[in-house]
Formats: structure tokens, sequence, C-alpha cells
């Protein structure tokens, strides 16, 4: 079933380059993304250690693959995957939560901290201060994007960092 579900990964649109390593992990948690938005079951059926089948392996090998020439040891790249799938699957599992792949967990959980907040504001004012700057800046999906791109730009602190000082 999650081999139907899954199926392989998609394959870059022809005619067009792949990308930096960071554009093509960029679109491949964006793609991951919406198959576990369309398919919430998979997240279930694919935890834990098992045997893989081809379409799902094929997904870790566009983001291992993708990471090639960037100075990471293969066990780092495929570190690098398994951090991504996790934000990923942590993010899709709040939007289940919050009512399937339409659902807002961020406006559900700034709802919940905003009563919060009011009646219990002086006891948390650092979590207050920190809501209120979410609700003007309209912090719809920021934590998918904020988070995919702190995990980027890690490795890209990582990557620059074996580029200055190569490994014999």
């Amino acid at each position: 079933m999650v081999e139907a579900a899954t199926g392989p990964c998609p394959a870059p649109a022809p005619g067009h380059p792949p990308g930096s390593w960071r554009e093509q992990l960029e679109e491949w948690a964006r793609q991951l993304l919406a198959l576990f938005l369309q398919h919430s079951w998979v997240l279930a059926a694919t935890v834990g250690p098992r045997v893989q089948g081809p379409g799902e392996l094929s997904w870790l090998e566009r983001a291992v693959s993708a990471l090639d020439g960037t100075g990471l040891t293969g066990a780092e790249r495929m570190d690098a995957a398994v951090l991504l799938v996790g934000h990923v699957r942590g993010i899709t599992q709040q939007a289940h939560a919050a009512g399937g792949p339409t659902g807002d967990p961020e406006a559900q959980l700034g709802a919940i901290l905003g009563d919060l907040a009011q009646s219990h504001g002086e006891s948390y004012p650092a979590l207050t201060a920190a809501f209120a700057s979410a609700v003007e800046s309209d912090g719809r999906d920021q934590a998918w994007e904020f988070g995919l791109q702190r995990i980027l730009d890690g490795l890209a602190a990582l990557i620059d960092r074996r580029a200055a000082s190569p490994q014999p």
C-alpha cells in the first residue's frame, strides 16, 4: 500500500537542470509534504525500521544524492535526509490533527495561546510577547517554512565549514 501511495519520487521536469543541493532538497521536501498531506495514513505505515520498497527508496535516494559533492559523508547525507523527513512528518501530523490537509494548526494554536495569554500572560511574559509577534506577522505556515529554511541553513553552514577545511 505504501508503494502504491508514494510511488517513485517525481523526477525533475524535463529540460530543467536539477539546481543546487539546496534547491533540490527544498523541492523534495515540498513534494514529500504534499504526499503526506494527501495520504495521512502513510505517516503511521512508515514508522520504524522496516523493509522499504523501490518507490520509497527512490525518495531517500533523491535526497541523499542531492548532497553529492558537498563534502558531507554518506552518513551525514543520510542523516540530513532523515532530519528533513522528520520536519515534514511533524508538520504533516500537526496539519492532520488540525483537521486535515486544509487544517491550520498554527491558527488553532494561536487561538488557544491567545486565550491563555489573556488570562495568564503575566506568568508567561516571553511566550505572550512571542505570540503577539506571531499574530502581528500573520504567522500562518511559519513553522513549516521557518523549520525548512533553518535545516537547510544548518546544512549550508556545515558544507561551507567542510569546504574551508577539507578532510584528508
